[in-house]
């Protein structure tokens, strides 16, 4: 069980980065979601024991690991938002160098090549891999200690469409047993897999719930409507749209409000993402709704 308690990260120049963050979960995948700059960056890190919070306390399995981070590293499975890498090595010098560090076996090492589909790659230079490639010995070498906390901050990038539905199924595989935090902005790369949702902004968390809760709670919140073209500028700075769709009779559009944004928009059902605006742009279901353009 990971245990965050009212932690908070203050920067030199007052402010802050996480602000009073309490969440508790224990085995599955916590997709823990915000815009750009929420500070899922900052928390992640305080997690993985490379900052210490301002204030609060984070335990793993009722040890403190602010106080104690050496009892989490050795169970921790980390993979940063920007992962460097050796460009003189090989591939399997590089995840065998993270074997090493780790105490894994070298089968371990052919075993992770293989899951992140480099095990042909393995003898050329890293400094010749793409970004992507990059990216999944970035996957591999978080993976090459079997960990029970397996942290990834925005694993995605680089990555083409194939590629991240492979690396949705590594980590689909291992959260049965384990806990793993994927942090990312794109909602697409959770959806499928997580367990519990966390979302985060302006350094606070938003919401903490299971994907079917955040999905039920904004039914009724999803509208779908045809605007004319000219109109729908001013429509999308009144309300989050979440597509819109150009086509003869108008731009056919997909709108977050809590009433009725436009006479004759019809409810639809919505997805995870237009959940995640809900939270995002409109808060709690008992805030005030937005109103409708005339």
């Amino acid at each position: 069980m990971l245990t965050i308690d009212a932690v908070s990260r203050r920067f030199r120049g007052g402010n802050y980065g996480v602000r009073d963050f309490s969440l508790s979960f224990g085995r599955g995948v916590l997709g823990l979601l915000g815009p750009n700059g929420a500070g899922k960056t900052t928390l992640m890190q305080m997690v993985a024991t490379i900052l210490r919070p301002t204030s609060g306390k984070i335990t793993y399995d009722g040890v403190d690991i602010v106080q104690s981070p050496e009892t989490l590293r050795s169970r921790l499975g980390y993979l940063p938002q920007d992962f460097g890498v050796y460009d003189n090595l090989t591939a399997r010098e590089f995840v065998g160098y993270f074997a090493s560090l780790k105490g894994a076996s070298t089968n371990r090492v052919t075993e992770m090549l293989e899951i992140v589909n480099l095990h042909s790659e393995q003898n050329k230079l890293v400094g010749t891999f793409s970004g992507g490639m990059k990216q999944r010995l970035g996957i591999a070498q978080a993976l090459i200690n079997d960990p029970d906390l397996l942290i990834v901050d925005e694993p995605t990038a680089g990555l083409d469409p194939e590629e991240r539905v492979r690396f949705r199924n590594i980590l689909s595989e291992i959260g049965s047993g384990k806990t793993v935090i994927l942090s990312t902005h794109i909602v697409s790369d959770v959806e499928s897999i997580a367990t519990d949702i966390a979302i985060m902004k302006q350094g606070r968390l938003v919401t903490f719930e299971k994907p079917e809760v955040l999905l039920r709670r904004a039914a009724g919140c999803v509208w779908e409507a045809v605007v004319p073209s000219p109109d729908f500028l001013q429509l999308r700075d009144r309300f989050p749209v979440s597509g819109a769709v150009h086509k003869p009779d108008g731009v056919h559009a997909r709108i977050v409000s809590r009433d009725p944004p436009l006479a004759g928009a019809e409810s639809v059902e919505p997805d995870l993402e237009e959940a995640f605006l809900l939270s995002i742009h409109l808060g709690s279901a008992q805030d005030s709704a937005s109103t409708p353009v005339a």
